[in-house]
């Protein structure tokens, strides 16, 4: 939520690539004038999907939304990963102890 807080301003590596440029709103968008690295970028291959540059399908008054939506995401792919991790130590650890009981009754004398 402290999102809608943020800085309008660019971040450090996007001030960075459009030194020399300026900004011109052009029919109701913005463009580079200038010499500067931001020139020659493109847009990510992501950048049509719903939650693409924090918004939710462009409506940059949902930022914070997206923010929640992405921190959940990111979560949710961290518990599969670490439950992933415990199903298989905990498989481990059973067929290790069912090795150990074996060569216990193995190696015990009748």
């Amino acid at each position: 939520m402290l999102s809608y807080a943020a800085s309008s301003h660019p971040d450090g590596l996007d001030a960075t690539t459009q030194r020399g440029c300026t900004t011109v709103e052009v029919d109701g968008g913005e463009q580079l004038r200038g010499e500067c690295i931001a020139q020659s970028a493109e847009e990510h291959r992501f950048a049509g999907s719903p939650l693409a540059d924090y918004t939710i399908d462009g409506n940059s008054d949902l930022a914070g939304l997206a923010g929640i939506v992405g921190v959940a995401a990111a979560f949710a792919v961290l518990f599969a990963v670490v439950r992933t991790i415990r199903i298989g130590r905990s498989g481990t650890r059973a067929a290790d102890r069912a090795d150990d009981a074996a060569v216990r009754s193995y190696a015990e004398p009748e």
